[in-house]
C-alpha cells in the first residue's frame, strides 16, 4: 500500500512520514499547479523522508522539467479560456451508481462555481439491471439522466453523441475523478488548438492500495506523460504512425469535436461491447479523428485520476482485454483503411516481437510485471487477430435487430441507428 501525496514544487518542503500501513510513497507533483510528475518510492512503514531528502529526489527526477514549467508560467501569453465553446461531458455506466456518485462530485464544483452551469453534464445508463444509478443522478440537479437499452459501451457513447447539446463532447469513464484543473486544462488545449478534434489527457491512479494497483502502475498505468503534444498528419521517425493510436491517450479522459465526430459516424459499436470485447473503441476513435485530417492534442492538465483494478485477477483480465482490443481495431481498420495496410501489418509484427521480449524479461526477473499477465495480453492479442472483430459484429447485429432503438436518438441523428454504418 502506498501514500499518495500532492507536493506543489514552488512550496516549501515538509518531511514525510509513511503511516503503518504504508510499504511506499507516490510523489504526485505539481508546479504553478500544472501535474509536472509521479514518483513511485518504497519506504519501510514509519519511516520520515527528510525534506533535503525530499528535495534531492524531486531535483533527480524532475529538476528540468520545473525549470520549463516555471518559464511556461512566466512567458506564456494570456489564454481567453471564457471564449471555449459550449461542452456537454458525458459519463457512460452500467450499474455502479456509487462510481457515478463519486465522479459527479469531482466534476459538479467545476460545472457550477458560482450560480451558471458552465458545462452540460450527461449520464447514460447503459442496460441498467435496475434503477439505482437513475435515482443516484436524481440527487444532482444539474446533471441529465439518459438510458440506452442496447448494451455496450459503444452504444452508450453513440447515444451521447446522439442527444448530447455541446459543440464539444468530452467523455469520462466513472471510475474516474476529475482534477481541480481539468476544465481549465481543456479549454486551454482547445485555446491553444483551435484546429483540433479530439484532445486526451494525463490520467494518474486515484488510489495505490492493493499490489495489483501498484503493479500496474509500476509498469506505466495510463501515463502518457507530462509534456503538450499536438499530433499531426506525420510522426518524424515513426514508420507506423498512426496506426499505434494507444500514444494518443486513453478512452477514459477524451473529448472531440461532436460534429466531427458525427461526421465520421461516431463510434464503432462492434467494439468496446462488455464482456466479449472489452476494449477497442478508444483507440478506433482516435485512429479515425487523426485520419480524418484533424490534429489531435494531449494535454496534461486535462487530468483525471483513475481507480485502478483492485485485485491480481481483474488486472490480468485487463491485460488479456487490452491485447483482445487492441487487435481488434487492427483487424477492423486493416479491412477499412487500405492506404495503411502495410503499416498495420507492420505493428502486429512489431508488437508481437515486443510482447515475447517483454515475456523473456519478465522470466528473467526483469520486468515489473510477472509472466501471466503479458502472457495474457499476449492471449487477447491472438484472440483478436483470430476473427473476433467479426464475431463482434454478428453479435452486435443480433443487439440492434432485437432492441429497438430509442426514438429520441433516432430524431436526433438518424445517421447513428444506422445498422449499416459500419459495414
Amino acid at each position: 500500500m502506498y501514500q499518495l501525496i500532492e507536493i506543489e514544487v514552488t512550496q516549501p518542503l515538509q518531511a514525510i512520514k509513511t503511516e503503518a500501513k504504508h510499504t511506499g510513497i507516490g510523489l504526485k507533483l505539481r508546479c504553478c499547479d500544472r501535474p509536472v510528475g509521479l514518483i513511485l518510492r518504497e519506504m519501510p512503514p514509519e519511516t520520515t523522508l527528510s525534506k533535503e531528502e525530499l528535495a534531492d529526489i524531486i531535483q533527480a527526477e524532475i529538476g528540468t522539467k520545473i525549470i520549463q514549467e516555471k518559464l511556461r508560467d512566466t512567458l506564456s501569453p494570456a489564454l481567453d479560456l471564457d471564449a471555449f465553446p459550449s461542452l456537454t461531458v458525458a459519463i457512460c455506466t452500467k450499474d455502479r451508481p456509487e462510481n457515478v456518485e463519486r465522479c459527479l462530485k469531482s466534476l459538479i464544483p467545476l460545472q457550477i462555481p458560482d450560480n451558471t452551469p458552465r458545462f452540460e453534464i450527461l449520464i447514460v445508463d447503459n442496460a441498467p439491471s435496475d434503477d439505482q444509478t437513475q435515482a443516484k443522478v436524481a440527487q444532482f440537479p444539474s446533471v441529465r439522466y439518459t438510458c440506452e437499452p442496447k448494451a455496450g459501451l459503444d452504444f452508450a457513447r453513440n447515444h451521447a453523441l446522439a442527444v448530447a447539446t455541446g459543440e464539444f463532447l468530452a467523455f469520462l469513464d466513472d471510475d474516474v475523478v476529475v482534477d481541480r484543473g481539468w476544465y481549465d486544462g481543456l479549454r486551454t488545449a482547445w485555446a491553444e488548438n483551435p484546429d483540433a478534434g479530439g484532445f486526451t489527457g494525463l490520467v494518474m491512479p486515484y488510489e495505490l492500495e492493493t499490489a495489483a494497483q501498484i503493479l500496474f502502475e509500476r509498469r506505466g498505468g495510463f501515463g502518457r506523460g507530462y509534456e503538450k503534444i499536438r499530433h499531426g498528419q506525420i510522426a518524424p521517425g515513426n514508420p507506423l504512425y498512426p496506426c499505434g493510436a494507444g500514444i494518443f491517450g486513453a478512452g477514459c479522459n477524451m473529448a472531440f469535436r461532436r460534429a466531427l465526430l458525427l461526421e465520421i459516424g461516431g463510434f464503432d459499436d462492434a467494439l468496446d461491447t462488455g464482456r466479449p470485447l472489452p476494449g477497442g473503441g478508444d483507440l478506433d476513435i482516435f485512429y479515425r479523428v487523426v485520419r480524418s485530417g484533424t490534429p489531435f492534442i494531449y494535454e496534461p492538465r486535462y487530468l483525471v485520476y483513475h481507480q485502478h483494478r483492485r485485485d491480481l485477477v481483474g488486472l490480468q483480465r485487463q491485460y488479456w482485454s487490452w491485447g483482445l482490443g487492441f487487435m481488434a481495431f487492427v483487424t477492423k481498420s486493416y479491412e477499412s483503411d487500405r492506404d495503411n495496410q502495410g503499416k498495420f501489418r507492420g505493428l502486429v509484427w512489431w508488437w508481437f516481437r515486443d510482447q515475447v521480449k517483454q515475456l523473456i524479461k519478465s522470466i528473467l526477473g526483469q520486468h515489473s510485471l510477472p509472466p501471466k499477465m503479458i502472457l495474457a495480453e499476449l492471449w487477447g492479442g491472438i484472440q483478436g487477430l483470430l476473427g473476433e472483430y467479426g464475431r463482434s459484429r454478428r453479435r452486435v447485429a443480433k443487439i440492434r435487430a432485437t432492441t429497438p432503438n430509442d426514438s429520441a436518438i433516432s430524431e436526433a441523428n438518424p445517421a447513428l441507428v444506422s445498422s449499416k454504418r459500419h459495414e
